[in-house]
């Protein structure tokens, strides 16, 4: 029978699995507890410590996340506010305003020139390889902020004793194109008074700015790519001389694109970063050459230039193209500037191309020699100042010098700006007036002493340069001889009313005197207007607009918005009389005050003008060519140390005409030789020496005596004295028409 397996334990292979062990007694007591290790006695000091630390590690990795998670908030909207890429590549705010000169080449800027987009792909690897080596070596292993190079700033500001945050900043590329961008603020004109003001506080350092530009800075690392951060760099960055940009900057100073930049050139832009005013080649190029030999050494250290490459770069330094080296027409351009409408210029937000009528040879020439004759001719340190303009007769101006050492734009221009008395280049309106009405160049009047009497002033007496009278004489002698009593009588005897409104229509639109004294040239006029008076005389007449401006129009169109703005205008006098008057002044240079300004084969005409005390001179004169007006003082309006208008104004129309007419035809003057004129008769020039010039120094025969009073005159003179038999007295003539005696 089978077991009811009563009393037995369970079925086991014993042999097969071994004996049994005996079961453990049940554990009916607590269970035992593990002993922990034994506690560290730190001690009280110990202890504190531990506390301290952990406190402190506990406070620092929750300020630490806060913080990241504030950054990360700030970096993010930051992030959102960013534009496309191509929104942010022009930075002006106004167009800029490139100049022409007649033949069509480019001579002049205005404004802030923005050359056209490029890419960092696009730009000479030169070109990117010097501003890498130059701003930033690890720009393509940050993430927007450099803690080495900050730290390596913070180390130089401090060893030079200045803050920690003034001077070198330690900025890469991506936190300078955040200064560039003004960390995302706007121009406001009711915060800044001028975008310069602005750029000026963008570019500001301070401890606030900068927590603001980390986050602006790494925002920029994660919306753009490295290479869209260089293309943003590359467009805004300002490089001197009115350039926005690195294409504005490669066709202003080298006259190609900034793709075709060699290492040199790279290098010479690369340095303007640091400071774009001083390192401006037009400004010093030495010493935009010196910087650029530094960034050529950066580049071969940093393995962007062979040994090989370098020395070459070094031995063939980046120059000036030929019109940013001339930088011609400095005071031409602000005229033309300011005659040209405001809301097409200086406050246009076109790009726009102007045609001017400056020919760059002739201003060359202008600038030469004026530079000859005062180093020649004046002595080392004089302050006296000049200016000369040089037109066709048409008005078309072609030359213009402002001032002396006065290149830079917006400089005070002496030629346009400065308001003179005009001395006795004034004379020629005189005679002028009575030529028109029927005088001859061949006519008599009296140089003998004369006295009028002014209603309310009393007497008043002019008198000649050399207290001598002459007697009855020729027109034409007292044109060139520079008379002053001749030119008075002749004033008052044709009325001074038509000698004001002739000098007026031929251009002189500044107020004239109203006494006598108007024929001795009292009023105060500029070199700009006279000259494109004379230039009416020339022209057979008719009166001269002085202009500078042949066309504007917008860049990219081919349509003028405005055309020229001068030009001939009416006549103001007869043909006759122009061509009379025309041959009275070319003997002010074959036999009168005028002969230093003599051209040798080639027929000119002019006058000399010397103001009281010599304040001023002038020398305005032509060929059949063009016209040209010299006039020289200071700037104070103190006297000229032995200057008159026949002396250095003079020589330095010579010089300047000798050297424009280069290569010129020669031509006659229009002019009609009167019948019966008088034999040529010689002059003396006097030869002083005087303290402020060098020899030879020349003075005009004849000045103008000081004139202290207004002068009010009611009733016209007519100057007594006999008459030659055979003539009839023009004065004499005209009083009776005008009393209908005849």
């Amino acid at each position: 029978m089978a077991s009811s397996g009563k009393g037995r334990g369970p079925i086991v292979a014993d042999k097969r699995y071994g004996a049994p062990r005996a079961a453990k007694p049940a554990n009916t007591s607590a269970p035992r507890r593990r002993n922990p290790p034994p506690r560290r006695n730190r001690g009280l000091i110990g202890g504190l410590l531990h506390l301290v630390w952990r406190v402190i590690w506990g406070t620092t990795w929750r300020i630490g996340l806060v913080s990241a998670m504030i950054l990360g908030g700030i970096v993010f909207y930051f992030y959102a506010q960013l534009p496309p890429v191509s929104a942010l590549l022009d930075a002006r705010s106004r167009g800029s305003v490139t100049m022409l000169d007649r033949d069509g080449e480019v001579y002049a800027w205005r404004g802030e020139t923005f050359g056209g987009q490029i890419t960092s792909d696009t730009v000479s690897k030169h070109l990117l390889n010097a501003v890498i080596a130059t701003e930033d070596k690890r720009f393509y292993r940050h993430f927007g902020i450099s803690p080495r190079g900050i730290a390596s700033a913070i180390r130089i500001n401090l060893a030079e004793g200045r803050g920690p945050l003034e001077g070198n900043g330690g900025s890469t590329i991506t936190q300078q194109v955040a200064k560039l961008l003004c960390l995302g603020v706007a121009y406001d004109p009711s915060r800044w008074k001028t975008e310069a003001a602005y750029e000026e506080d963008c570019r500001s350092g301070g401890i606030w700015r900068k927590l603001k530009e980390i986050p602006y800075s790494m925002a920029m690392e994660a919306k753009y790519s490295k290479a869209e951060i260089l293309t943003i760099y590359f467009n805004r960055a300002y490089l001197g001389a009115g350039a926005r940009g690195f294409e504005a900057a490669a066709q202003r100073y080298f006259g190609k694109s900034a793709n075709q930049v060699g290492p040199a050139e790279g290098a010479m832009m690369a340095g303007l970063l640091i400071a774009p005013s001083r390192f401006a080649p037009t400004n010093n190029l030495q010493r935009a050459q010196d910087r650029a030999n530094v960034i050529i050494g950066l580049m071969r250290d940093q393995g962007y230039l062979t040994a090989d490459e370098a020395t070459e770069a070094r031995a063939n330094p980046a120059r000036l193209s030929e019109a940013a080296a001339r930088n011609a027409g400095g005071a031409f351009a602000d005229w033309v500037m300011d005659s040209a409408p405001a809301f097409l210029t200086s406050e246009t937000t076109e790009d726009v191309i102007i045609r001017t009528t400056l020919d760059q040879r002739m201003q060359t020439a202008t600038e030469e020699a004026l530079a000859y004759i005062f180093d020649t001719k004046v002595k080392a340190g004089s302050e006296a100042q000049a200016a000369v303009v040089v037109m066709s007769a048409d008005g078309a101006v072609r030359a213009m010098v402002g001032g002396r050492k006065t290149s830079a734009a917006g400089s005070f221009n002496r030629a346009t700006q400065a308001m003179r008395q005009t001395g006795s280049s004034f004379k020629p309106f005189v005679y002028a007036a009575a030529l028109d009405l029927g005088w001859s160049a061949s006519d008599f009047v009296q140089d003998e002493p004369l006295t009028l009497n002014i209603p309310g002033s009393g007497n008043w007496t002019p008198s000649n340069y050399d207290k001598e009278f002459k007697g009855v004489i020729t027109l034409t002698q007292a044109l060139a001889e520079s008379r002053n009593i001749p030119a008075v009588r002749v004033s008052e005897a044709v009325g001074r009313d038509l000698v004001r409104s002739v000098a007026q229509q031929f251009g002189i639109e500044s107020s004239l005197a109203a006494g006598p004294a108007l024929a001795l040239g009292a009023s105060e006029s500029t070199l700009l207007e006279m000259t494109g008076a004379y230039a009416g005389i020339l022209n057979g007449g008719s009166s001269v607009t002085p202009y500078g401006m042949v066309e504007l129009r917008l860049q990219g169109e081919d349509t003028p918005m405005i055309g020229a703005g001068g030009g001939i205008g009416e006549r103001v006098i007869s043909e006759q009389a122009a061509l009379e008057l025309t041959y009275m002044m070319t003997q002010v240079l074959e036999s009168g005050t005028g002969g230093r300004a003599r051209l040798d084969g080639r027929p000119a005409a002019g006058k000399t003008g010397t103001t009281s005390a010599a304040r001023d001179a002038w020398f305005i004169g032509f060929t059949a060519d063009y016209v040209t007006g010299v006039w020289m003082g200071y700037d104070d309006n103190r006297p000229l140390t032995g200057v008159t208008g026949g002396g250095l104004p003079a020589e330095i129309w010579h010089e300047v005409m000798v050297r424009v007419s280069e290569g010129l035809p020669v031509s006659d003057l229009p002019m009609v030789i009167p019948e019966g004129r008088a034999p040529p008769f010689s002059g003396s020039p006097q030869e002083p020496v005087y303290e402020e010039y060098q020899e030879p120094v020349y003075t005009e025969q004849y000045q103008v005596a000081p004139l202290d009073e207004p002068y009010l005159a009611e009733e016209p003179f007519l100057r007594d004295g006999t008459v030659p038999e055979g003539r009839v007295d023009p004065l004499e003539a005209l009083l009776r028409d005008l009393l209908g005696q005849n």
